[in-house]
């Protein structure tokens, strides 16, 4: 018979939303990684990818649970802005800045390509080669009717340079062959920036695809925020950018205890098939209500691009705190749109907590989660990078961020079921209080609470990809009073690992995170 040894979190605050119900997931503190970026392979959720500043790389092949890592090499360097792509195939595609042995530093975008869930990778190929030029801040997207790759990055005449005669542009190049060769750069902004890396920069282009094969790209700089699309794979582009918003505190500002930070764009398109099929939105923060009140935003439009809704707060606290390094994704099986960035709302101080906020109408309604299972106190002497990431398919979602606390970088991802994270949002609590014991367990847990009226209750144990594994008790009714269920562990046969306890109560669900050891 298996012992087992039961550590769960009580989540005793009914739906606040500062509860947490996450299953936090260090991936690496070696090598001091920031800049995280993440991609899930849709033919198998339980492959995904990662990467951090400057070379690393970490694969995993069980939903994010555990994780190898690898250092990576090209032909032209690695340096850096790791991102990455899957085509429908499943070939991964990681992009990132150049140092070659021949050549200038970040002179241009490498792309490697892996055909084996990640674990071996081509030497590279790469676009945006002009001279000395600097090439920064690179994304993709990856048009699912075709596989034809799409890629927007910052090209610098001169990197950090103050003279008016140099400029920042956006620049656009494609691969029709899965990456083995790429087009000429396109330039497809109108109005140029400088290159001190700042407001007046143009950076922030994240290519997204229509329904129609559309290329739509927003950026921020000089005008505020702005954007550009093309319909026809990237030929042609508008003579004019639109505008989507003033932003009118630029998108570089400061956070106290953050080396550098900025509120770069994020650019999605909803190709669900759903309600919102073919709406554009674009994610954001910035400082428009004060230096101590950054916020994340989103606007978006339904008319391909031509006209933008006013900004949509995607935090819900009161104003005066800070929230900053948004990225955004969107499920397309479903349409649902999910956010991820740092969150101070529970401190005085710079204490910082990361939160996941997600819209399932189309970001009419938004809700707010806390996921990181304790706050951190970053370090402004220890860069810290400039974003963080998510993706989500098929209802599984993985952020990825950077944890800092005091000179150790970590990068972490949570792997709590989004039916767990979801739970009772908008339902009337009735659940007084919920307590699961003994911990440790060897062959008997309790799972104690309360009712104040008869109701119908149901005990579910869910695995760390959200299957149920096992009810406790299937929609019995049980009237007032409080109630201690005993779970006989010796009758179940778990395997080691992390499982959720589920207690729903006419509709309203609370839950208990296990940790399942032999």
């Amino acid at each position: 018979m298996t012992s087992l040894k039961i550590a769960a979190i009580l989540l005793l605050s009914g739906f606040a939303v500062a509860s947490v119900s996450a299953q936090n997931i260090m991936i690496t503190n070696n090598n001091s990684p920031n800049e995280p970026s993440i991609m899930i392979n849709p033919l198998n959720t339980d492959i995904l990818v990662a990467g951090a500043n400057l070379n690393n790389l970490y694969n995993s092949s069980d939903g994010g649970l555990t994780w190898s890592e690898q250092t990576m090499t090209s032909s032209y360097g690695v340096w850096g802005d790791p991102a990455f792509d899957v085509d429908t195939d499943g070939n991964f595609y990681y992009f990132h800045l150049s140092n070659p042995s021949n050549g200038n530093w970040i002179d241009r975008i490498v792309c490697q390509k892996s055909t084996d869930n990640g674990n071996n990778w081509s030497s590279g190929t790469h676009t945006g080669l002009n001279g000395t030029k600097a090439q920064d801040k690179q994304w993709s997207v990856i048009d699912r009717t075709n596989n034809n790759i799409y890629l927007t990055w910052t090209q610098f005449d001169d990197y950090g340079s103050s003279n008016p005669n140099d400029k920042s542009i956006i620049r656009f190049s494609k691969s029709t062959n899965g990456g083995d060769t790429w087009s000429v750069p396109k330039k497809i902004n109108i109005v140029d920036g400088d290159c001190i890396d700042e407001d007046n920069t143009v950076e922030g282009a994240v290519p997204a695809v229509g329904p129609n094969g559309e290329i739509y790209v927003a950026w921020a700089g000089p005008n505020g925020l702005v954007f550009n699309r093309s319909l026809d794979q990237g030929e042609t582009w508008l003579p004019q950018e639109i505008a989507i918003d003033p932003m009118p505190t630029g998108w570089d500002y400061s956070i106290p205890g953050i080396n550098r930070a900025n509120g770069l764009p994020i650019t999605k398109c909803d190709l669900s098939g759903g309600p919102n099929n073919g709406t554009i939105y674009v994610n954001w923060s910035d400082q428009r209500n004060g230096a101590n009140d950054t916020d994340v935003f989103m606007s978006k439009s339904t008319d391909g691009g031509d006209t933008w809704s006013a900004p949509i707060r995607v935090n819900d606290d009161p104003a005066g705190k800070q929230q900053f390094f948004t990225w955004m994704d969107i499920d397309q099986t479903n349409g649902n749109l999910f956010f991820v960035f740092y969150d101070r709302r529970e401190y005085t101080d710079n204490k910082t907590d990361v939160y996941l906020a997600y819209s399932l109408d189309g970001g009419n309604t938004i809700t707010n989660k806390r996921i990181s299972e304790s706050p951190f106190t970053p370090n402004s002497g220890v860069f810290f990078g400039d974003y963080t990431n998510i993706v989500a398919h098929n209802n599984i979602v993985r952020p990825i961020w950077t944890r800092l606390q005091g000179s150790q970088l970590s990068v972490w991802t949570d792997v709590t079921p989004f039916s767990v994270l979801s739970a009772g949002n908008g339902a009337v609590q009735q659940v007084n209080s919920m307590v699961q014991y003994p911990n440790p367990a060897s062959d008997i847990s309790y799972v104690s609470f309360k009712l104040h009226e008869e109701s119908t209750v149901s005990i579910d144990l869910f695995d760390a990809q959200g299957r149920k594994v096992y009810t406790v008790m299937d929609n019995e009714t049980k009237g007032y009073g409080k109630y201690i269920i005993p779970i006989n562990l010796s009758e179940i046969n778990l395997a080691n690992g992390s499982y959720f306890c589920k207690l729903t109560v006419n509709g309203t669900s609370k839950t208990l995170k296990m940790i399942v050891i032999e």
